[in-house]
């Protein structure tokens, strides 16, 4: 366990944010998001600002039947976190697709002010 108070607390607010997914409400997501964020999709046109990002999760949520976000490891250094997961995702009447994904996050007074998502989309999109 780390002896750094902000690391925990990151690794923490991180976790949480990540749980939301699964309710599939992008407005949850909205309180754990800078009003600057820049939100970043590996092979998607970066995204700037809280009210787009939550527009954008609204977007794939309306797509997309179930989410469900593993975290398998997950690294904390002050406001960075860094975060290997499973993004199991399935559009109607289809299988989860699980996709490997690593995640980085900056955090800044306990908000996400930078968030970039490293996956294959080809790969992703032969699982969906």
């Amino acid at each position: 366990m780390s002896d750094n108070p902000a690391a925990i607390d990151n690794g923490t607010i991180i976790r949480d944010f990540l749980g939301l997914f699964a309710h599939m409400d992008a407005t949850e997501l909205a309180p754990y998001l800078d009003q600057d964020i820049v939100f970043e999709n590996y092979g998607s046109p970066v995204v700037k600002g809280r009210d787009l990002v939550v527009s954008l999760w609204a977007e794939v949520f309306s797509t997309l039947e179930r989410v469900e976000f593993t975290t398998l490891h997950q690294a904390v250094n002050d406001d960075i976190v860094i975060a290997e997961q499973i993004h199991g995702l399935a559009l109607p009447d289809r299988p989860l697709a699980l996709i490997k994904n690593v995640a980085v996050y900056r955090l800044r007074d306990g908000l996400i002010v930078e968030w970039r998502d490293y996956t294959n989309p080809e790969y992703a999109r032969t699982l969906l």
